[in-house]
C-alpha cells in the first residue's frame, strides 16, 4: 500500500493527462448486495468464560477449534438505574498457552444455542421491526450501524448499514438501550426456563452476514450487552509511517504555489488580494475601534420583530438574484446524519457527490469509503473532493475515542481510488485558503450541508448539525459542486469556466423559499448578511456556533443587547484547537458583562446556526475570519416559519436545557488578550 501511495504521489498530473487524452472502456459494473445468505458455515461458542473484565471463548467453525478474547469494561453498576450501552467488540484471535489452566479460575459463561436466540430474539424485536417489505431499522452501536430486518423470505437479518441492499428503506432508527429494562425480566424469565438460574448468557446467533456477529453476551446484573462481531483486517491496511502526514503537507503546499497557480491565475490573485486587504483593514479596525461596554442593560423589549418579508426583498437586490425554493429536513448530531446519508447512498442509482474539508482515515471514514467503492463498482458515478491541507492535518489526528486496533491507510486518496472507480480531486491551498464547504449530494436530487466532515468525531463524538435539503435549490448546489470539482482538476480555473451541465433536475419541485449564501475570496455574503440581520433585530438573536471570534460580530451583538433584543449565544466548554478556546473565553465574559446570555455546552458542539427575529442561516461557516472573509463556505438561509420553528425545536431549544448558563466570568490571564490580539488575524 506504501508503494501505491508513493507512486500515485509522484505522477498524479501525468494520470489526469492520460485520462483526458485516452478513452477508456467503460468499467465492468458488478451486481449490487443482494439477500443471499453467505453459504459459510456458522460459528458456534463451545466454552465462554469471564474475569478481571475480559472474556475468554473457544469456538468452533466446522472441524476447526479457534479462541478468542476481549474486554468487558463499560458496565453500568447494578442498580444505577442508567441505560445499557451495547458494546460492539472485535474477536481477537489468542491461542493461549494452556487453555484449561486460563480458564480454571474464571467464572463459566452458559451458553445458549442459536434456536435459543432466534426465539428470545423475535419476542423481543417484534415490537420495532417493521413488517412492511423491504423496509428495516437502522441500529447503531458505538462501533457500527447495522440493519434489522426480515429478508423476503421471513428470515430475520443483521447486517452492518452499508451492505443494505438497495431496493431495502430504513424506516426507524432505533436505540437498543431504551429496551433494556423490559428486556431484563423476559431474559431472566427465558434463562429460568431453560434450567440457567443466573444473570448472564452467551447467544449463539448463527450470523453469517459481513460484519457478523456470531456471538451476544448479556449480563442483566451489571446491565451490560456486547455484540462479539468477526471482523476480518483489510490486507490493504497498514500502519502509518512517522512523518508521513508532515511530508504529505510539505508536498501539497509546494504543488498549491506552484505547478498549481498557472492553472489557476484568477482565483489565486483574487485568494491574495482578499487575504491582504482584509489583514490591513483588520489592522486598522483594531486601532481605531474597542469593544463597548454597556453601563446598564435595558430589559428586554416587547416590540414587533423586523419585518421579514421587506428583509427577504432587500436580499434579492442585494445579491442580484431571488431566492430559491426547496424543503429542509434538521439531522442533529451523527447518529441521525449518518445513518440517513448511509440509507440514501446505498439506495442511489446515479449518482454521489461529496465535497468536504475533511475525508479523514479513521473508522468511521473507512467504513463510509467501503461504501462508496462497491457503489462505484455496481455502476455509480462517484466523486469526491476535499481540501488538502484540512484532510492530511485530520489524517495526522485521531479521535479519543478511536478503537485501539484501527489500522489508518497511509493515503485517503490513494485508498479511495484503489480496486475501485471513484474518481478523488482535492482541493490546492494557494496561500493557505481552504475549502470549507460540506456537501454531500446524491442522484442530484438529495443534498446534505452543514457542519459534519467524513470521520469518527463527527459521528460519535462532537455535537453537530446536518440539513437533508430537497428541491429546486438542489441544482444551485449541484452547480456549486460541478464548478468546484473542475476548478480542483487539471484545467484549474480554465475548467471551471467551461464547467457545463444541466442545474434543472429539480426544477418542478415544490418548496418553500431557500437562499444560498457564500463566502468566497472577494465575497462575503454570509459575514455582511448576519452581520445586517443583528442590527436589523428587535425580538430575539439565537446562536450556535463553536467558533466565536470576530469582533465586529460581537459588538452588534452587543449594541442589540442595548436595544433591548433577547440575544442568547450557545458555546462549548472546550474546542479541538485550544488557542481559540481561550479567545472564546474573553469573548464569552465581554458577552456576559453586556446582558447577553452565554450558555456552555456540555461537551464540543461543532453546531453553525443563527436565528435573527425569524431568519435562520445555517452550513459550513464558522464566526471567525477564516469562514466568513477567507475560505469557501456555504450556508442556506430561510425565513419559513416551519423551518425556523423546526430548527428552534430540534436545536436550540434542547440546547439551551442542556447547556449550563454562564453567571460567573471565566478566569483570565494576561496571555489570552494577546492571544485576542493575533487570533483576529489567524483565527
Amino acid at each position: 500500500m506504501g508503494k501505491l501511495t508513493t507512486i500515485g504521489i509522484n505522477v498524479a498530473l501525468l494520470a489526469t493527462i492520460v485520462t483526458v487524452l485516452v478513452t477508456c472502456s467503460a468499467p465492468e459494473v458488478a451486481s449490487p448486495i443482494g439477500e443471499e445468505v453467505p453459504p459459510d458455515p456458522p460459528l458456534l461458542a463451545l466454552e465462554a468464560y469471564r474475569g478481571n473484565d475480559q472474556y475468554f471463548l473457544r469456538y468452533r467453525r466446522e472441524g476447526d477449534i479457534f479462541y478468542t478474547v476481549g474486554d468487558l469494561k463499560g458496565r453500568t453498576a447494578p442498580g444505577s438505574g442508567g441505560n445499557a450501552v451495547p458494546k460492539l467488540k472485535p474477536m481477537r484471535p489468542d491461542v493461549p498457552d494452556d487453555w484449561s489452566q486460563l480458564t480454571s479460575a474464571l467464572t463459566e459463561i452458559p451458553i445458549l444455542g442459536i434456536q435459543h436466540w432466534s426465539r428470545f430474539r423475535d419476542s423481543i424485536f417484534t415490537e420495532f421491526l417493521p413488517e412492511e417489505r423491504n423496509t428495516g431499522v437502522a441500529v447503531s452501536f458505538d462501533r457500527a450501524d447495522y440493519f434489522f430486518f426480515y429478508d423476503q423470505l421471513g428470515r430475520f437479518r443483521a447486517r452492518r448499514l452499508i451492505d443494505k441492499p438497495p431496493w431495502y428503506s430504513v424506516s426507524a432508527r432505533v436505540d437498543l438501550a431504551q429496551y433494556f429494562d423490559q428486556w431484563q425480566p423476559l431474559l431472566r424469565t427465558y434463562l429460568l426456563e431453560q434450567g440457567l438460574p443466573g444473570d448472564e448468557v452467551l447467544f449463539n446467533t448463527g450470523d453469517l452476514d459481513k460484519g457478523a456477529i456470531p456471538f451476544i453476551y448479556i449480563n442483566t446484573n451489571t446491565r451490560l450487552i456486547v455484540l462479539i462481531r468477526y471482523d476480518e483486517i483489510p490486507a490493504s491496511l497498514r500502519n502509518q509511517v512517522p512523518g508521513t502526514h508532515l511530508l504529505q503537507s510539505l508536498w501539497h503546499f509546494v504543488g498549491s504555489h506552484s505547478y498549481s497557480i498557472p492553472m489557476r491565475p484568477f482565483s489565486s490573485v483574487t485568494a491574495l488580494l482578499s487575504l491582504v486587504t482584509d489583514t490591513a483593514l483588520q489592522s486598522g479596525k483594531n486601532l481605531l475601534t474597542g469593544i463597548p461596554l454597556q453601563i446598564e442593560v435595558p430589559p428586554l423589549a416587547d416590540v414587533p420583530p423586523m419585518d421579514l418579508d421587506v428583509w427577504e426583498a432587500e436580499l434579492d437586490m442585494r445579491l442580484r438574484r431571488s431566492s430559491s425554493r426547496g424543503t429542509l429536513d434538521f439531522l442533529v448530531d451523527g447518529d441521525n446524519f449518518f445513518p440517513r446519508f448511509v440509507d440514501v447512498v446505498t439506495s442511489a442509482r446515479e449518482s454521489v457527490d461529496i465535497r468536504a474539508y475533511i475525508f479523514d482515515n479513521d473508522d468511521v471514514a473507512m467504513t463510509i469509503a467501503e461504501l462508496l467503492k462497491r457503489r462505484s463498482k455496481e455502476g455509480l458515478d462517484i466523486r469526491v473532493l476535499f481540501d488538502g491541507l484540512g484532510t492530511i492535518m485530520a489524517g495526522s489526528e485521531q479521535s479519543g475515542s478511536l478503537p485501539a486496533d484501527h489500522q489508518p491507510p497511509l493515503s485517503i486518496r490513494a485508498h479511495l481510488t484503489h480496486d475501485s472507480h471513484i474518481k478523488v480531486r482535492s482541493v490546492k491551498n494557494t496561500w493557505l485558503t481552504g475549502d470549507h464547504v460540506k456537501t454531500m449530494i446524491v442522484d442530484r436530487r438529495v443534498a446534505f450541508l452543514g457542519g459534519m466532515n467524513i470521520g469518527r468525531e463527527y459521528r460519535y463524538d462532537w455535537h453537530d448539525l446536518m440539513v437533508e435539503i430537497t428541491g429546486p435549490v438542489v441544482d444551485e448546489i449541484n452547480h456549486e459542486f460541478r464548478s468546484a470539482w473542475a476548478q480542483a482538476g487539471l484545467f484549474g480555473d480554465f475548467g471551471r469556466m467551461f464547467s457545463i451541465g444541466s442545474d434543472d433536475l429539480n426544477s418542478d419541485a415544490t418548496g418553500y423559499p431557500l437562499r444560498l449564501i457564500y463566502t468566497r475570496p472577494g465575497h462575503q455574503e454570509i459575514y455582511t448578511l448576519q452581520r445586517d440581520a443583528i442590527r436589523r433585530s428587535r425580538r430575539y438573536i439565537y446562536i450556535e456556533n463553536a467558533y466565536f471570534t470576530d469582533d465586529i460580530l460581537l459588538r452588534e451583538l452587543i449594541k442589540a443587547r442595548g436595544r433591548g433584543v433577547d440575544v442568547r449565544v450557545i458555546i462549548p466548554l472546550e474546542t479541538d484547537r485550544g488557542v481559540i478556546t481561550r479567545n472564546i473565553a474573553l469573548a464569552a465574559n465581554i458577552m456576559l458583562a453586556n446582558g447577553i446570555r452565554v450558555y456552555i455546552y456540555p461537551g464540543f458542539t461543532h453546531a453553525k446556526a443563527a436565528i435573527f427575529d425569524g431568519w435562520a442561516s445555517m452550513g459550513s461557516a464558522n464566526l471567525d475570519r477564516l469562514s466568513l472573509k477567507i475560505n469557501q463556505e456555504l450556508n442556506i438561509a430561510t425565513s419559513e416559519p416551519q423551518a425556523v420553528q423546526e430548527l428552534l425545536e430540534e436545536l436550540f431549544y434542547p440546547d439551551f436545557a442542556a447547556a449550563t448558563e454562564l453567571t460567573e466570568p471565566f478566569p483570565e490571564q494576561w496571555a489570552d488578550y494577546l492571544i485576542e490580539i493575533f487570533g483576529d488575524y489567524i483565527f
